[in-house]
């Protein structure tokens, strides 16, 4: 390998700045946006992914920074971990516009991206935030559960199988439901126990 993983994960940052072929690259510059790469510790256990970044995120380039952010960081808190112990990212690394569900087109551009930073960090979980992303991961690994409902999913660990071995996937709600909905909040907490007896 050569480079560490920070060195690697730093490479794939400036290739998504400088994607000029993403149809989101226009936004993000006529924005004054950033793309938004990931944060966290190279070496983590758990990997968190989400959809695509906010506003807040796009203007700071740090993922879950907003409210949402907010309930995520007390979510970690409440098993004892903080942002500098797990690495979370996105499915789709720019903001589109008006928080639309990113289109087709645009994840597939930024899918090589996300694979190679799971490559890279080989993360024994994958913590999906949200129905987009464990879409995204049931399907990029071909798992069984495919098409299933996050209503169903939400809390399990599920088995896939990647190029670096066997991972736990465990599909969460996204944090921001707690911001709207007292109850899913404790939902979330005890979901987020599954994480620490896999750690």
């Amino acid at each position: 390998m050569g480079q560490d993983k920070s060195e690697q994960l730093g490479a794939i940052g400036e290739e998504v700045r400088n994607l000029e072929k993403s149809p989101l690259y226009k936004y993000r510059e006529n924005h004054h946006y950033q793309a938004v790469i990931g944060e966290g510790d190279p070496y983590a256990e758990i990997m968190f992914i989400g959809e695509a970044p906010g506003k807040q995120e796009a203007k700071s380039g740090r993922p879950f920074v907003g409210a949402a952010g907010r309930v995520l960081d007390e979510l970690l808190s409440h098993i004892d971990l903080q942002r500098d112990d797990v690495y979370i990212t996105n499915v789709v690394k720019d903001r589109p516009p008006e928080n639309r569900d990113p289109h087709v087109d645009e994840i597939e551009i930024y899918t090589p991206f996300l694979i190679r930073q799971i490559e890279i960090i080989e993360p024994k979980v994958i913590a999906t935030l949200g129905r987009f992303a464990m879409d995204f991961i049931l399907d990029q690994f071909e798992m069984p559960q495919k098409g299933e409902k996050i209503s169903k999913l939400h809390g399990q660990e599920l088995q896939a199988q990647t190029p670096f071995g066997k991972v736990a996937v465990v599909p969460l709600y996204h944090p921001a439901v707690a911001l709207y909905n007292r109850d899913q909040r404790a939902t979330l907490e005890k979901d987020f126990e599954v994480l620490k007896g896999l750690v």
